[in-house]
């Protein structure tokens, strides 16, 4: 299976990328470096699709696992090399999850089964970057957190 996006200047530093499933994204830069900050910077976009794909792989497994999910939200934070180029030299996602009667071990099972199967960004990343991964399980969205804690890549997935 191949994937293909096509990225065509706009003006300035202003792109336009359009993807093989037909979709179009605009990615600027700021004005320090000559853009005019009318989209999503490039670098974004890679914590995007980690905590994108992580969230719908998660989501996913937890349906399966006949979890009643109320509410659920991943927040991805990298941080950046301070020289040239600026990769990210380490990221933190946090699943947050609400619904009652969460069993905690199904909410480990399913990030775990994320980060170590299905979520191909995690997988191109984690080579590379020490992603650390958390979770929060509350019983409703504006709950107080019932259990929380992290999942490292070296669990067994039993």
């Amino acid at each position: 299976m191949a994937s293909d996006v096509t990225v065509t200047l706009i003006d300035a530093m202003r792109i336009r990328m359009h993807t093989g499933s037909g979709h179009d994204l605009v990615l600027d830069a700021g004005s320090a470096v000559g853009g005019g900050n009318a989209g999503p910077r490039p670098t974004e976009l890679v914590l995007a699709a980690l905590g994108g794909c992580a969230g719908m792989d998660v989501i996913a497994i937890l349906r399966k696992m006949r979890q009643s999910v109320t509410s659920y939200e991943v927040t991805a934070h990298g941080e950046t090399a301070t020289d040239d180029p600026k990769r990210y030299v380490s990221a933190v996602l946090t699943h947050r999850i609400a619904g009652a009667g969460l069993v905690e071990a199904n909410v480990r099972r399913a990030i775990l089964l994320s980060m170590t199967r299905y979520c191909p960004v995690f997988a191109m990343l984690a080579p590379t970057v020490p992603i650390t991964v958390r979770y929060e399980i509350r019983a409703d969205a504006s709950g107080a957190t019932v259990a929380s804690g992290e999942v490292a890549i070296d669990e067994v997935a039993g």
